[in-house]
C-alpha cells in the first residue's frame, strides 16, 4: 500500500460512530491467546463498540474487520461504546482500550495531559456536518448576533473550538458570548427547551436536529474555516508491540471509508432500522448527503501536521490550553510501520 495520500475532499468527523459516553471495564493489557502449543499468539485489539452505523459497524456485522485483522494475527474485542475522545484517551492511558477516534481539537486537550497514545490516521475537516446550530425561527441570523447569548459547547473539544473559531473570524471577543459547558449527549434537550441560544456541535448530534426540521446551521465548518480533523488514535505501547496490526487496521479503515463515501446508505442502520440508534426520515437524507461529500481515512501528511499545529497555537491563544501542545510528537507514520 502506498502511504502517499490522495487528493481529498472534506470528511465526516468520526469514523467510529459516536453513540454514548464510553463505558469501559478494566480488562488489563491486550490479550494474546494461543490455540495450540507452539502456535503464534492471537493479538486482541480493544475497540469501542461502533453502534449502528459506520464502517466499523458494518465490519463487525459482516466479519470483514476480523478477517482483515486475522491476516496480521489479531482479532477485535468490542468494549464499551464509542463516545467523546477525552474518556477514551483516559481509557488508553489506563490500558483499558487500544484504539479510539476523536477530533484534533479534543485530541490536543488530551495531549496536554499525560498521553499514552498516538494518532495514526487523519480525515479532513467536515465542511458540512459540523457548525453552530440555532433553532428554526431564531432571531440569530449571523455570528455577530451571538453577542450576549448562551452557546452550548463541549469543553476543550469540537464545540468550543467551533465557537471560538467563528467568533475570532468575525472579530468578536470570546468573552462577549457565554459558553455553557455540557456533554454533547445531554445537550439536545437543553437546546430544544431554549435554555441555550445556540449549540456548537458536530454531525453525530447535528444530523438529528437538522433532520427534525427544528434547527439549522448558523455557520457550518466551511463558513467557520474549521481545521477540525478526525483522527484515529492507538495506545502507544500497543503500537510499539504490534505495528503490523495497526497497519492492517489502517488499511481496512482506508478502503472501507472509500466504499462508504460511494454508498453511504449501506453504512447506516447496520443492525437495526428502528429505535433510538436508527437514522430515519429526513435525518437519513442529511447524513447520506454529508457522507457522500466525505473524504477517506488516510495517513497523516505534512500538510495536515501544519494545520494541527495551527489548531494547537489557536488553543493556546484562546487559553483553552495553558501551553502549546506539540502535536507532531504524538503522531505515527503508518507507512513506516513494519
Amino acid at each position: 500500500m502506498n502511504p502517499t495520500r490522495p487528493l481529498r475532499t472534506t470528511a465526516v468527523p468520526a469514523l467510529l460512530t459516536v453513540s454514548a459516553l464510553i463505558a469501559l471495564t478494566a480488562c488489563g493489557t491486550s490479550e494474546a491467546d494461543s490455540s495450540a502449543p507452539g502456535s503464534k499468539a492471537t493479538v486482541t485489539v480493544r475497540i469501542p463498540d461502533p453502534g449502528n452505523s459506520g464502517v466499523l459497524a458494518l465490519g463487525k456485522k459482516d466479519g470483514s474487520l476480523d478477517k482483515a485483522l486475522a491476516k496480521a494475527g489479531a482479532k477485535v474485542r468490542w468494549t464499551g461504546s464509542a463516545g467523546p475522545f477525552a474518556p477514551a484517551a483516559q481509557a488508553m492511558n489506563a490500558d483499558q482500550l487500544d484504539i479510539a477516534t476523536g477530533s484534533i481539537t479534543s485530541g490536543i486537550t488530551s495531549l496536554a495531559q499525560r498521553p499514552g497514545f498516538k494518532f495514526f490516521t487523519a480525515v479532513d475537516p467536515d465542511a458540512t456536518g459540523e457548525g453552530i446550530l440555532v433553532r428554526e425561527g431564531s432571531d440569530i441570523r449571523s455570528v455577530a448576533d451571538l453577542v450576549g447569548k448562551k452557546v452550548a459547547v463541549n469543553q476543550g473539544g469540537t464545540g468550543e473550538y467551533l465557537l471560538l473559531k467563528a467568533l475570532a473570524k468575525a472579530g468578536i471577543p470570546a468573552g462577549k458570548v457565554t459558553r455553557v459547558y455540557l456533554r454533547p449527549d445531554q445537550t439536545a434537550a437543553v437546546f430544544n427547551a431554549g435554555k441555550v441560544d445556540a449549540w456548537a456541535v458536530w454531525a453525530t448530534y447535528a444530523v438529528a436536529e437538522i433532520g427534525s426540521g427544528k434547527a439549522h446551521f448558523l455557520a457550518d465548518g466551511a463558513a467557520i474555516g474549521s481545521d477540525n480533523y478526525s483522527l484515529n488514535a492507538v495506545r502507544t505501547e500497543f503500537a510499539e508491540d504490534h505495528p503490523d496490526v495497526v497497519k492492517a487496521l489502517y488499511q481496512y479503515l482506508h478502503e472501507a471509508s472509500a466504499k462508504e463515501k460511494q454508498n453511504p446508505a449501506a453504512y447506516l442502520n447496520v443492525f437495526t432500522d428502528v429505535g433510538p440508534t436508527a437514522v430515519t426520515g429526513k435525518a437519513k437524507e442529511v447524513q447520506t448527503a454529508i457522507t457522500a461529500k466525505s473524504g477517506t481515512v488516510d495517513p497523516v501528511g505534512p500538510e495536515d501536521i501544519e494545520r494541527f499545529e495551527a489548531v494547537a497555537a489557536f488553543y493556546t491563544e484562546q487559553k483553552v490550553t495553558k501551553d502549546r501542545v506539540d502535536v507532531a510528537a504524538h503522531l505515527l507514520d503508518v507507512g513506516k510501520l513494519t
